[in-house]
């Protein structure tokens, strides 16, 4: 196995490799791999001359190695090292290399080489990019040679206007290789970017107990620990404009708050030691300043930034005297899973700091907060917000904005609305921000319908019973059962924590339990998500809904059920045929249910509460006849199915229901009506083709004779037209007397449909 320290390299692939290890720790990559070095190598003023458009396609190259690096998996290994070390590939790529090199009388090992040796790696994704788009490989190999021979990486090329030294370029950047650069340029003086800042309101008890924290003797360094956007950062901002007023200990009075990136410490540090002296330097430069706090964004990121393949400390380990000594005071922020996945494992660290949870504020502080940014956000927009529309603003994000956290979301809210105005004004001489804007942008955010937020569609409820029931025929009862538990959900009167409904339908087949759904979608405005529970019959089909464990065929697929509602959280959840699901099943949906939560394979939670829950089932139905049975039989249907429901579902799912909605059985009178509706539809079709279709009592007749079982309710209707009576026009209206249209009387001759023209 071949080391980057016992290879002879030149100084350019020693910049490559050193800046591809840098890279690799900081994205968190186990491996350096051969994918992350042509990348860097590609970076290099040579190379760049070398990929002119006769011999290869850059832009092409570009694109798929960043596709791929994207696509990789930037988690370190679940032991507690946090070293990045060569993959085997990376290994090959290096001895194959300087077998080359050694073959051809080089005594040192250069980036030609390796790009050489790349286009011979088996089941290499760098092969693959360099062999899809160089059209001459041995033109281009000849290219990159001359390239590198004609400078090298300290001195300027000769008789060549265009190659110019890397090492100029640095230095006209004000990054240059040979000199030190000043601390102060690698750092952000926060104290001086105040006014750029939203500033900080509340949080007093937070900002105290930092405050208390950084007056320690010992171990005086806080760690703001919450979820993204609950005003992490603003803390610290904060704390730095009352340490310019003065409302601060005199421990802390003028201190100094500098912020430190490791990819600013990163940048450009090509040569081992670079990094390390970078990161020295702003240690020793605050020390001799003293009174100085430096903030680490982001602080999970210094485990394992600046190791190499050879091993060597990380930033984490170099801060660990730094931070005992106390003479310089740090404060760091994360979030709970950057915490967990790197943080807590590296100990020594951990108890360096002291931790302060930072917790998503209420909707009342929000809106306090939102009230204090206005004249901030009025002034940038040229807009009017009204104290109402803020409200609204908030209450709405924290209603249908599930994946973020206030007060973030909120201010992204208002945000957006004096944006959108900007771009929109009306013709008033004050642009106000309206409650109809905040909607318009919750509904491009959040995907929700606009009938469901208006609340003027709330008076279209009044009428649901009746346009559901002019489409669903002889379920009144059903139907009115289901309006008011949608009507009683959307008077606010449910807990808001939950589904707006969790409805389970029963009842024979073919009596309109599904087209209930489907109908109660349309008159709401809203979607229709139907899952068919009998594709989830088997024990391990139940971990597609919510997405398989890690290590499994499709876990990076994600969870059917949950990305289904991430993507329409404002939706009616059909689950056709539950009875067929797995008893698993019924384990998920109970905190569906209870809690209107989901969460996938992945950690990510899909958010139910604006989901109208139905649940079809048509277990108990072959009890419904029976019902009545014997001299003394008083037991109704809808009883007698309830009572095998009992026995299907187990008694905390049948709890957790907000209706159980037993539908009839068919009757003539509704197998009539439903006749009527299938043979309107068809005539619909036939008027698109200018025919005129007449139905004759006999041939009417003779439909509901064929088409109405109890068993079987409206399907076998509707198997019945497009068996008998749909095959009498496909003749004539393709070779016959309709093809240009006409009147067709449908008759019934000797128990059979006959068709009549003219």
């Amino acid at each position: 196995m071949i080391k980057s320290g016992e290879v002879p390299v030149t100084p350019w692939l020693g910049r490559a490799i050193g800046t591809t290890m840098a890279m690799a720790a900081l994205m968190h990559y186990e491996f350096a791999i051969p994918e992350l070095f042509l990348t860097n190598a590609m970076n290099q003023k040579p190379f760049q001359i070398a990929m002119t458009d006769d011999v290869i396609d850059k832009n092409k190259l570009n694109q798929k190695l960043n596709n791929y690096l994207v696509a990789q998996e930037r988690v370190t290994g679940d032991d507690e090292k946090t070293e990045t070390r060569f993959s085997e590939q990376l290994q090959e790529l290096f001895t194959n290399g300087l077998n080359i090199a050694l073959k051809s009388g080089e005594k040192l090992l250069d980036v030609p080489h390796m790009v050489r040796a790349m286009f011979d790696l088996k089941e290499s994704m760098a092969a693959f990019c360099l062999k899809t788009t160089v059209n001459d490989e041995d033109k281009f190999i000849n290219k990159l040679s001359e390239a590198y021979s004609r400078f090298s990486a300290s001195e300027e090329a000769p008789n060549d206007p265009q190659m110019t030294l890397m090492r100029e370029e640095e230095t006209e950047e004000g990054e240059t290789t040979n000199e030190d650069t000043p601390w102060k340029q690698l750092v952000t003086n926060i104290n001086d970017i105040l006014d750029s800042h939203n500033p900080l309101i509340g949080r007093e008890a937070e900002l105290d107990r930092t405050i208390q924290i950084l007056c320690r003797k010992e171990k005086n360094n806080p760690l703001h620990i919450g979820d993204p956007g609950v005003g992490k950062t603003s803390l610290v901002y904060g704390l730095a404009k009352r340490i310019k007023a003065g409302n601060v200990p005199p421990r802390l009075q003028r201190c100094k708050i500098y912020q430190m990136d490791m990819s600013t410490l990163l940048a450009g540090a090509q040569f081992r030691g670079d990094f390390e002296k970078r990161l020295k330097a702003v240690m020793d430069g605050a020390t001799e300043e003293g009174n100085v706090i430096i903030y680490l964004d982001e602080i999970h990121n210094i485990i394992g930034a600046g190791t190499t393949s050879d091993g060597g400390p990380d930033a984490s380990n170099m801060l660990k005297p730094y931070l005992e000594a106390g003479n310089i005071r740090f404060i760091g922020s994360t979030t709970y899973d950057e915490y967990n996945r790197h943080m807590s494992r590296s100990k020594g660290i951990v108890r360096r700091f002291q931790q302060i949870d930072i917790q998503e504020p209420s909707i009342e502080t929000t809106i306090e907060i939102v009230r204090g940014l206005k004249k901030q956000y009025e002034t940038y927009h040229n807009v009017r917000y009204r104290p109402v529309t803020l409200e609204y603003a908030v209450r709405a994000s924290a209603k249908y904005i599930h994946d973020r956290h206030l007060p973030d979301k909120a201010i992204d809210l208002i945000d957006e609305a004096g944006a959108f105005l900007e771009l929109h004004p009306n013709q008033a001489t004050n642009q106000f921000v309206t409650k109809g804007i905040i909607d318009q942008i919750l509904q491009k955010v959040c995907k929700i319908d606009a009938k469901a937020m208006k609340e003027e569609s709330n008076e279209s409820l009044q009428t649901l019973n009746k346009r559901i029931s002019a489409k669903i025929f002889g379920q009144d009862p059903a139907v009115r059962q289901i309006v008011e538990a949608v009507q009683m959900a959307k008077a606010g009167l449910l807990d808001e924590q939950k589904p707006l409904a969790n409805l389970l339908f029963v009842g024979p087949t073919g009596v309109g339990k599904t087209e209930v759904a489907k109908v109660l979608a349309q008159e709401l405005g809203i979607e229709l998500v139907r899952f068919d529970m009998s594709e989830y019959t088997e024990k391990h089909t139940v971990a597609k809904l919510i997405g398989s464990p890690a290590g499994y065929v499709g876990y990076e697929d994600g969870g059917l059920l949950t990305d289904a509602i991430r993507k329409t959280p404002n939706c009616v959840l059909l689950l056709d045929e539950i009875e067929k699901a797995h008893a698993d099943i019924y384990n998920i949906l109970l905190q569906v249910m209870d809690y209107a939560k989901l969460t996938d394979n992945r950690g990510q939670k899909a958010d139910f509460r604006n989901t109208i829950l139905i649940m079809t089932s048509n277990a108990g139905a072959q009890f419904a006849s029976q019902a009545n049975i014997g001299f003394a039989g008083r037991t109704t249907r809808g009883e007698a199915m309830l009572k095998q429901i009992k026995r299907t579902f187990k008694p905390e799912f049948i709890n957790r229901l907000s209706s159980i909605v037993v539908f009839n059985e068919m009757s003539r009178q509704m197998a009539q009506l439903i006749l009527q509706k299938k043979l309107d539809i068809l005539q619909q079709m036939l008027s698109a083709k200018k025919i005129t279709m007449e139905i004759t009592p006999e041939a009417n007749e003779h439909l509901l004779a064929q088409g109405f079982t109890p068993e079987y309710g409206a399907r076998e209707m509707e198997r019945i037209i497009n068996n008998e009576l749909k095959p009498l026009f496909v003749h004539e209206i393709l070779f016959g007397k309709l093809r240009k249209g006409g009147v067709a009387t449908v008759e019934a001759v000797n128990n059979k449909l006959r068709l009549k023209i003219g």
